[in-house]
């Protein structure tokens, strides 16, 4: 039986989590066995725990409990004790997701212990090697064995730095085999979509009227820790709730909450208090978030999954950032880069208010990646000594 370790730790990488370990339980249960590890890089329980009973994600085999710190401290103790459960569990694979520190100390760990990593959403590129986020992309898909681009640019940008398409089995860190097999999270989208439909009431708890809000989301450490920025995006949010008399929904991370008290001008945080159109809420289940995505006129965010989410709800997105790694909608017209620019983002709202986007390409697959993935990983086999082989079967 193939054994594979997977490494999670923040929200995002749970759901997308879930669309792996749905698939091996429904077709794969007496071929494929998952170990899953929570690092606990999301510490607050409503922006993870939740999420294992709502998706039906199954617990954790380990769960790290490793909080919040500084880059190096938090990465350092996840590497340490990944290292500790791989002597253990002795996986043929280390399955890691996306971009967190959770990400990267799985990578580390896996290589320094000769464990094929599998690298889901693999060639990822925002060109700003100032976010950490860039880092651990690019340190991750160095050392993996198994990547697993979701879109055509992911995979340009893996070319261009140096792999090769063309690499045969047996796959190793030297010759690692590169798959287009499409995004996990449009998977969930089309699961959980349906789902959120029948189980989630938010849009009317909230007395929202379909179509006629603006969702927003605000995490990211520059925009929330920084007070220029964080004064611009607000600033943007009080000025189109006012003139276009619109309702803004901005379920609080609890960083942004913390800073918004700290670093929003009196004045302004006044102003975004007692306007009647912005609907401070908590965290919001996934289920939730899906029917409020589905259900918005609008989406702002500096969020990468809910950029694609709003992509896939066909949604027109203003992303509060200068770069984005998923630069199809970009290109495509559905969604605008703004950064932190009160003006630009003003403007994008007016601009696709009358001009909606139209084109909504397939750019991610078909919604069978879960699948893919374990099909690939079943065809290479593995030995006790990790040494992989395996058939190639792009698609």
């Amino acid at each position: 039986m193939l054994k594979l370790l997977t490494v999670i730790g923040a929200r995002p990488q749970i759901i997308k989590a879930a669309a792996l370990s749905r698939v091996i339980k429904h077709a794969y249960s007496a071929l494929v066995r998952e170990v899953i590890v929570h690092t606990g890089q999301h510490y607050d329980p409503q922006m993870s725990a939740v999420f294992f009973e709502e998706l039906q994600i199954p617990q954790p085999n380990y769960n790290l409990q490793v909080g919040s710190g500084k880059h190096g401290e938090q990465t350092a103790r996840m590497i340490s004790a990944i290292e500790e459960i791989l002597e253990v569990e002795k996986p043929h694979f280390l399955l890691i997701y996306g971009d967190t520190n959770s990400t990267l100390a799985g990578a580390i760990a896996a290589s320094k212990s000769n464990v094929p990593i599998v690298h889901v959403e693999a060639g990822l590129r925002s060109f700003a090697k100032r976010m950490p986020e860039e880092v651990n992309r690019i340190l991750s898909d160095h050392v993996s064995t198994y990547l697993f681009p979701p879109t055509q640019t992911g995979l340009t940008n893996l070319l261009n730095e140096g792999f090769r398409a063309d690499n045969r089995p047996p796959y190793t860190q030297d010759n690692p085999g590169i798959f287009l097999a499409g995004d996990i999270m449009y998977d969930n989208c089309l699961f959980y979509s349906a789902l959120a439909a029948t189980q989630s009431n938010i849009v009317a708890t909230l007395h929202l009227e379909p179509n006629c809000y603006i969702l927003a989301t605000v995490h990211r450490n520059n925009n929330t820790d920084e007070a220029d920025r964080l004064n611009a995006i607000f600033k943007a949010f009080q000025t189109l709730t006012s003139h276009h008399h619109i309702p803004l929904v901005l379920p609080l991370h609890p960083r942004t909450l913390k800073q918004m008290d700290a670093l929003l001008t009196a004045d302004l945080y006044k102003a975004v208090q007692e306007n009647p159109f912005i609907r401070l809420i908590d965290p919001v289940s996934f289920l939730d978030m899906m029917q409020l995505e589905q259900q918005a006129k609008l989406i702002i965010t500096d969020s990468g999954g809910v950029q694609k989410e709003a992509f896939f709800f066909r949604k027109p997105c203003i992303v509060l950032r200068a770069q984005t790694e998923w630069t199809e909608i970009v290109v495509s017209g559905s969604a605008r880069l703004c950064d932190a620019d009160t003006q630009l983002i003003v403007n994008a709202y007016s601009d696709f208010e009358q001009s909606p986007p139209v084109s909504f390409l397939p750019f991610y697959g078909e919604g069978k990646t879960a699948t893919t993935i374990v099909d690939i990983l079943l065809a290479s086999g593995a030995t006790s000594n990790y040494a992989v082989t395996g058939n190639d079967v792009r698609s």
